[in-house]
């Protein structure tokens, strides 16, 4: 048989013959998913009219492979109990979608624990993949976990100069949604409770809060800015010396997130302001609680099933190419919930 430099064809081009993405064509060679006939017939008909043939060991046996979810706390401030309902909606979505893909998936919990270790943790013979909450890590922790010798997809975090693959909320169009909203409701003097927290989407938040106000036409004052601990009482207590110190009030505030809202209210209502009377107040993730405070919370719903089952998305997508596969980002839109929480100017 004489050689040749022609490069054999892939999955992925089979997929964009077809119109499809790679997962889907995969699933359709391997009888498996909920595929529709007209796509299931352009998939085969690709593979037909472009000799597509399976490369030698790459095709997965009958056995299940293993996908494990790293759920790191590095200082616990957001990855702690109080976020324990939105990190399951996580583990919801990525146990699904690998169920769908005839995946198992472990879920192994680090607190506190040296990077080094964490990183040992994915050099299980038998894993093929690892889904890795990035809440709490640093750009360089990413980077280090990301050298491990398996597929990895990051959560939670994103980190866009760096070529490795993530999936996160949609940052800039949710905090502009926020923005929107309460500028929709006459106010002009918005601020933002930031946070000093080491958490990657509180930086990206506050960033977009300017990039959203000058979107808008609205001055970002900076004394209207304030920078909290991203825990319930951190919050209240930050808070609320730093209302005493401000030389003047907003009249809404956008809170980085649920728990530093809450935290935030009990400060404004201890330094003598109503919400939303005086003061209008929007946080972001809509923890079960934010409907049940009082007043309830308007926030961000954050999609997180969504987030989790594209993370196994792309792994599969790794696992199943014939080459290497490019880094993937991936931001997904979030959805204003709007309660008591947000009034309206009274001149209006």
């Amino acid at each position: 048989m004489t050689k040749t430099d022609k490069k054999p064809v892939t999955l992925r081009q089979v997929a964009e013959h077809a119109g499809v993405s790679a997962a889907t064509a995969s699933l359709v060679l391997n009888g498996k998913g909920e595929i529709s006939e007209a796509t299931r017939q352009r998939v085969l008909s690709a593979v037909r009219e472009m000799k597509y043939r399976p490369r030698a060991g790459r095709a997965r046996p009958d056995s299940v492979h293993t996908l494990r979810f790293l759920k790191i706390a590095r200082h616990g401030h957001t990855v702690n109990r109080d976020h324990n309902h939105f990190i399951s909606d996580y583990i919801d979505g990525m146990s699904y979608e690998a169920t769908r893909r005839d995946y198992s998936l472990q879920v192994e919990s680090f607190e506190g624990t040296d990077v080094d270790k964490i990183a040992e943790s994915l050099r299980s013979g038998d894993l093929r993949g690892a889904v890795i909450l990035g809440t709490e890590l640093t750009e360089e922790e990413v980077q280090f976990l990301a050298r491990a010798p398996l597929p990895v997809v990051f959560i939670d975090t994103y980190h866009p100069l760096l070529d490795l693959s993530f999936v996160d909320m949609d940052n800039d169009q949710a905090v502009f949604a926020v923005l929107r909203h309460l500028a929709g409701r006459g106010f002009r003097r918005i601020g933002m409770v930031a946070s000093h927290t080491a958490v990657t989407n509180f930086a990206l938040r506050r960033d977009a809060f300017l990039r959203g106000m000058a979107a808008l036409g609205l001055e970002a004052d900076e004394a209207l800015i304030l920078s909290v601990d991203s825990t319930l009482e951190g919050a209240y207590g930050d808070g609320l010396a730093q209302l005493a110190a401000a030389p003047r009030v907003a009249e809404a505030y956008f809170c980085a997130n649920d728990m530093i809202a809450f935290g935030f209210m009990k400060a404004l209502r201890e330094h003598g302001l109503r919400i939303p009377e005086d003061v209008s107040v929007v946080g972001f993730d809509n923890l079960p609680m934010s409907a049940m405070s009082e007043p309830a919370l308007s926030t961000i719903e954050v999609p997180k099933r969504r987030i989790g089952a594209m993370a196994v998305r792309l792994l599969d997508d790794m696992l199943i190419a014939t080459a290497p596969e490019p880094a993937t980002k991936v931001l997904i839109s979030g959805a204003l919930v709007s309660r008591e929480s947000v009034g309206s100017t009274g001149g209006d």
